[in-house]
C-alpha cells in the first residue's frame, strides 16, 4: 500500500492506524523496506505490507484483509484470475522468452488483436511500462510531423521518465528535477481546473474555456507535434461535454497529433473499452498499460495509425522485453477475460449503481463537494463546506484511515478526493459493503 497524495507520514490518523494494525511481522518488513529502498514520495517508505492478493482482496503479513479499491489501476480483472494464471503457467512451459530479433506467435497475435480494437488501421509497439509507451508515442509524433513541441495539461500524470514527466503536470514528478525538462513541453489548465472546481465559474463554461485555452496555444505556437492528454483524469474527473471534440479539432487544424493516454482508464474500466469513446473523439495514437498485464505482469502498448509507421530507420522502443511471449500471453488472456465476461458493460452497470447510491446517501452531506466518475472509477470530494468547496485534506485523510480500519483501501487523490476504483469483477454485495464503509466514515467525519 503506497502513501497517497496529501497523506502525511506523521499525521495523527496514520499514526493511530499504524499502531492499531501493525503487528511484529508488518513492522519488521516495513523496517527492512525502508532500509533497502531509495525513499521517494508516494512509495517507500510504505504504510503497510502485503502477503497475499486474490480477487478484490489484499492481505498483509499480520492477517489484516482489505478490499482493494486502488490497485495502482492494474486490477481490472481482480488479482490472480484463475484463467490468467493457468494461461501464464502454460506459456512458461512452452516459450518463456523471445530475443528481439526473433518473433513469436503470441506477440504477433497480441499486436493484431490490439490493432483490431483501434478505430483505424493500426500498427503496435509494446513496452514494459506506461511511461516508456508515452515516450514512444512522443517519438512517433516527432518523426511524423518533423516538430518537437507538445501541448499537455497541468495536474496530469503520464509517467516518471524524463519525457513523460515533461508532458505530465503533477508537481511531485517535476519539481525535484534539477535543470530543465524537455524543451517545448507547453502546458495549459486542465478541465476541472481551480476555477471550475471551486465554483469560480460554471463547470460547462469553464470547461469550454479550458478547451479554448488549448486552441489558443496550439494556434499561437503553430508548430506543435502533439497534444498529450488523459481522456478522463483518474482523480476522477470527467471532462465536460464537447471538451475533447474541441481540443481534437484544434489539434487537427494545426497539424498536431492527438495522443490519448488510456493507461489507467482503458480496457473497459470506465464502462467503455476506451474512455475516449465516451466523448466521441478519435485520437491519432492510443497508449495502454497498467491492467493490460492482468494485474500480474508489466506490459504497455502504443497503438498508432498505420500511416504513422514512419520511424523504421531508427529505434523508438528498442526494449529487451519488447516481444516477450509471457507478458504478451498475459495481455491476450486479459483481453479475452474482459470480452468473454462482458466486463466493460459490467463496469458501466456497477458504476451507475454506485454513483446513484452515493448521491442518495452523501449528496446532501455538509462536507461532500462533489460525487463523480464513470464506470468503476468514481470518487467523493471532501470539502470544508459545500458553499466554499474548499478542500479539506485533513478530514479526507481521517476518512481514509477510518475506512482502512474497516477493511477498505483506496487512494486519496488531490489531497481531498476519496478515489474508489474497484475491479470490474467485484460482486455487487462486496461493492455494497464497501460503499457502506465509505458512507459511515464520511458521515462520522461530518
Amino acid at each position: 500500500m503506497r502513501h497517497t497524495e496529501g497523506e502525511s507520514n506523521t499525521s495523527a490518523a496514520r499514526t493511530a492506524w499504524v499502531a492499531a494494525t501493525q503487528g511484529a511481522a508488518n513492522s519488521a518488513l516495513l523496517s527492512r523496506d525502508a532500509n533497502a529502498f531509495l525513499h521517494q514520495s508516494l512509495s517507500s517508505p510504505c504504510a503497510s505490507t502485503i502477503a497475499k492478493a486474490e480477487g478484490i482482496w489484499i492481505e498483509d503479513t499480520t492477517g489484516n484483509r482489505f478490499m482493494d479499491f486502488h490497485g495502482n489501476s492494474v486490477h481490472h480483472i481482480g488479482y490472480g484470475h484463475p484463467r490468467l494464471i493457468a494461461a501464464l503457467k502454460d506459456q512458461l512451459d512452452s516459450l518463456p522468452f523471445s530475443p528481439r530479433r526473433f518473433t513469436n506467435a503470441v506477440s504477433v497475435e497480441l499486436a493484431e488483436r490490439l490493432g483490431a480494437l483501434a478505430p483505424w488501421p493500426a500498427k503496435v509497439l509494446f513496452t514494459t511500462g506506461g511511461s516508456d509507451a508515452i515516450e514512444v508515442a512522443m517519438k512517433i509524433a516527432r518523426a511524423a510531423t518533423g516538430r518537437f513541441k507538445t501541448l499537455s495539461f497541468w495536474d496530469s500524470f503520464h509517467g516518471a521518465g524524463f519525457g513523460a514527466s515533461s508532458v505530465g503536470g503533477e508537481a511531485t514528478f517535476r519539481s525535484h528535477i534539477a535543470g530543465p525538462l524537455l524543451p517545448g513541453a507547453e502546458h495549459v489548465a486542465p478541465f476541472h481546473c481551480y476555477h471550475c472546481a471551486y465554483g469560480h465559474a460554471g463547470p460547462d463554461s469553464c470547461g469550454l474555456a479550458c478547451a479554448n485555452m488549448a486552441d489558443f496555444v496550439l494556434r499561437r505556437e503553430g508548430d506543435m507535434a502533439a497534444v498529450v492528454g488523459e481522456p478522463m483524469r483518474a482523480v476522477p474527473v470527467v471532462p465536460p461535454p464537447g471538451y475533447w471534440q474541441s481540443v481534437s479539432a484544434s489539434a487537427q487544424s494545426t497539424g498536431a497529433l492527438l495522443i490519448i493516454d488510456e493507461i489507467p482508464t482503458g480496457l473497459g474500466k470506465t464502462g467503455r473499452f476506451f474512455a475516449h469513446d465516451h466523448d466521441g473523439v478519435t485520437p491519432d495514437i492510443i497508449v495502454l498499460g497498467k491492467a493490460l498485464g492482468g494485474g500480474v505482469l508489466p506490459i504497455a502498448a502504443v497503438l498508432a495509425r498505420a500511416d504513422l509507421d514512419v520511424a523504421g530507420d531508427f529505434a523508438i522502443g528498442h526494449y529487451t522485453h519488447e516481444k516477450n511471449p509471457v507478458t504478451a500471453r498475459a495481455a491476450l488472456t486479459t483481453l479475452d477475460i474482459i470480452e468473454d465476461e462482458g466486463l466493460a458493460d459490467r463496469a458501466a452497470d456497477l458504476g451507475a449503481l454506485a454513483l446513484e447510491r452515493l448521491h442518495q446517501t452523501l449528496g446532501q452531506c455538509a462536507i461532500v463537494g462533489d460525487i463523480r466518475g464513470r464506470g468503476c472509477m468514481f470518487g467523493v470530494e471532501i470539502v470544508s463546506d459545500r458553499d466554499s468547496r474548499m478542500p479539506d485534506p485533513d478530514r479526507a485523510e481521517r476518512i481514509l484511515y477510518a475506512c482502512l480500519a474497516e477493511g477498505l483501501s483506496f487512494k486519496l487523490s488531490a489531497g481531498n478526493v476519496l478515489t474508489l476504483s474497484p475491479p470490474m469483477t467485484i460482486a455487487e454485495e462486496d461493492l455494497s459493503t464497501a460503499l457502506a464503509i465509505v458512507e459511515a466514515a464520511v458521515k462520522a467525519a461530518a
